[in-house]
């Protein structure tokens, strides 16, 4: 009678646990991404066509010529230049994934365009698959201890570890590739000897989004790799959850270091002066839906779910910026409406990958007016729920 018991509680608790559990579908290289009708998902679709529709007329308002974009947009920064590759960019598209199936898409999906700061995100992953390998003993080492050629020399740098490069909150001091890291998104108050004689922030205290202190994490990375991270990336990751063909990764046309006598290049975690990754938004989509899967493709475990676990953990300066990832929590850049377990990327222009666990959903959107994405996000909700 015990042992009937017994086995009777392991199944009830197996089918328990199996039925929590959510199963998604992942595309393969290739094949033509499947799909399903919203109603296939218990979504109305006239709902979920108003929220593809609203994407459509809320098109980023910047160039398409996005070296006039950039240029533009980065105006007042002193010494403001392309120092990488640009492309002229498409218009409007997307996708929506649920169960991994594409329930809605719009545009050109397969169309490689610039992705700007969601590259940062990418980043963020193949420094935390240093660490799950090893080769980082822990993000909250010094990074001084494996970098000796002086990029943390002093009594402020030598503070900074991987996590404060990883949460932006280092406050980095220096110059990279010709970059000075004063001169990256200034203040809006004063002028270049205030800017230059700032008075250091304590690493972890203040979080400040500035591109040249994401290089220094991307040179750093480099250096623990010892080969080139987009390398890293099509190896550990693009490879393994299919990606296509198409998609690159850049950095800076003077960003060459020498590694085990060979010339590598250091790649960007944006591209506000060119550079960054470039991709497609079903590319975009595998890489949401690795993440939403919490790390696993198929039978894969990628990157580890501790990782993103911590990945997507309030920093202490910023409760909506974790490694590299936006998070929708209580907070200045909180979406009202949407749950505060949804966590994305974002990129100048509008791009974003939003992870939507509630709902088991990946969003990409290309080129959506960036003020606009709260919106979309509540306007996508309110058909889910």
């Amino acid at each position: 009678m015990y042992r009937l018991f017994k086995i009777t509680l392991f199944v009830f608790l197996s089918f328990s646990c199996c039925a929590n559990s959510q199963t998604n579908y992942f595309p393969e290289r290739n094949l033509t991404w499947e799909e399903r009708t919203p109603a296939d998902v218990n979504i109305d679709s006239a709902l979920l066509n108003e929220v593809v529709e609203f994407a459509e007329a809320n098109e980023y308002s910047g160039s398409r010529d996005l070296r006039i974009a950039i240029l533009k947009g980065f105006a007042r920064e002193p010494f403001h230049e392309i120092l990488g590759p640009t492309k002229k960019r498409g218009g409007p598209a997307g996708l929506i994934i649920k169960d991994g199936y594409i329930i809605a898409k719009w545009g050109d999906t397969k169309r490689v365009d610039m992705t700007f700061s969601v590259t940062k995100s990418f980043l963020s992953t193949v420094t935390g698959l240093a660490v799950d390998k090893g080769l980082i003993t822990n993000e909250t080492d010094f990074v001084k201890d494996y970098l000796w050629d002086g990029t943390f020399n002093g009594d402020h740098n030598s503070k900074i570890t991987w996590q404060h490069l990883l949460q932006q909150n280092s406050d980095w001091s220096g110059e990279l590739w010709g970059g000075k890291d004063w001169a990256d998104r200034p203040p809006r108050k004063g002028d270049l000897d205030d800017w230059k004689n700032r008075t250091y922030k304590e690493p972890g205290t203040f979080m400040e989004y500035n591109d040249v202190r994401v290089n220094v994490l991307a040179y750093s990375a480099l250096h623990v790799w010892r080969k080139p991270l987009p390398q890293v990336l099509k190896e550990h990751v693009m490879d393994k959850i299919g990606a296509s063909t198409t998609w690159r990764w850049f950095g800076y046309d003077n960003a060459w270091t020498t590694i085990d006598g060979l010339q590598m290049k250091s790649v960007t975690g944006g591209g506000h002066s060119g550079g960054g990754i470039f991709i497609s938004a079903e590319d975009m989509a595998k890489f949401g839906l690795l993440f939403l899967n919490n790390g696993k493709w198929k039978d894969n475990q990628l990157v580890s779910n501790a990782w993103i676990e911590r990945a997507i953990t309030p920093s202490k300066p910023n409760v909506n910026y974790g490694y590299m990832w936006w998070l929708n929590k209580k907070g200045p850049r909180h979406w009202e409406g949407v749950s505060e377990d949804v966590y994305y990327a974002a990129g100048f222009g509008g791009n974003f990958i939003v992870v939507d666990r509630p709902h088991n959903i990946v969003v990409v959107t290309r080129w959506l007016e960036p003020s606009k994405i709260g919106e979309f996000m509540q306007k996508l909700t309110k058909t889910l729920n």
